[in-house]
């Protein structure tokens, strides 16, 4: 087996070798993954963090040992609390990176990545925080355009919204949203959660197509078209923009 890492701000993965294949996710800074096949110019890889399988350039990431593989796993836990912010290496170098990327071996303004050493000033963020502190990083999102696959402030889709605002506060989930209803514990009234609380909607033929993260007073925020703030009931998101309820529950959760 082969392994891999992002040394970029921003890579993206794909379903299909080719640059014109459908982006289902995407990888941050100091992600790191196993890597399935290589061909000439793709590798077919498995995210460590949430085992989503794609495929990625072989342009845009540099390959790792198993022991350093291993090594960043253990130490990624410390990631980024700027919407954007950049790191220098010693000849001064800047790259940016975005809100929730990792910030490897993390000590006293330093870190590393691939065996370069960086400088980073920036806010950090590390362990596992509280719901209300959830819901703080859910409003640092808002308004960041909708973007199928995405996991940032500059374009984001529905579960890449819940995934990082859960990863930067210390609590995991899969990456799509059919795989995020799977976890936690099933709450029968939106009475019975509480700011921080998952909620999720289906489509006609009862696939979960939808998630969005709960608010006080009935409210929620999720990202649809932009990431925004609907009203919530037992029918599902009410847009009071449009007049009209726009996605049917099917689903509270609460992940912690």
């Amino acid at each position: 087996m082969n392994y891999g890492n992002c040394n970029l701000s921003i890579i993206p993965l794909r379903i299909e070798p080719d640059d014109k294949s459908e982006m289902i996710s995407q990888l941050l800074f100091g992600d790191s993954f196993e890597i399935l096949s290589i061909s000439k110019q793709w590798s077919k890889i498995r995210l460590a963090y949430d085992d989503t399988v794609g495929w990625v350039s072989n342009k845009q990431y540099l390959e790792i040992s198993k022991e350093y593989f291993e090594k960043l796993n253990a130490n990624s836990d410390t990631l980024s609390n700027e919407l954007i912010d950049f790191i220098e290496d010693k000849d001064h170098n800047l790259l940016s990176i975005v809100l929730g990327s990792a910030l490897p071996f993390y000590t006293n303004l330093k870190l590393e990545n691939n065996n370069i050493a960086y400088h980073f000033e920036g806010n950090v963020i590390k362990g596992q925080l509280s719901k209300e502190a959830l819901v703080k990083t859910a409003f640092l999102y808002l308004n960041t355009p909708f973007l199928w696959g995405g996991k940032t402030p500059f374009g984001i889709d529905c579960s890449g919204f819940t995934q990082m605002v859960y990863k930067i506060n210390g609590h995991k989930l899969f990456r799509n949203a059919s795989q995020q209803a799977s976890q936690g514990e099933v709450l029968s009234f939106i009475e019975e959660s509480t700011p921080g609380d998952l909620a999720f909607f289906d489509d006609k033929e009862g696939n979960i197509v939808h998630c969005g993260i709960i608010l006080a007073n009935n409210y929620i925020i999720h990202a649809s078209g932009k990431v925004r703030i609907d009203r919530l009931d037992q029918s599902g998101i009410y847009n009071a923009e449009l007049r009209k309820h726009t996605h049917k529950l099917r689903v509270i959760k609460k992940i912690f």
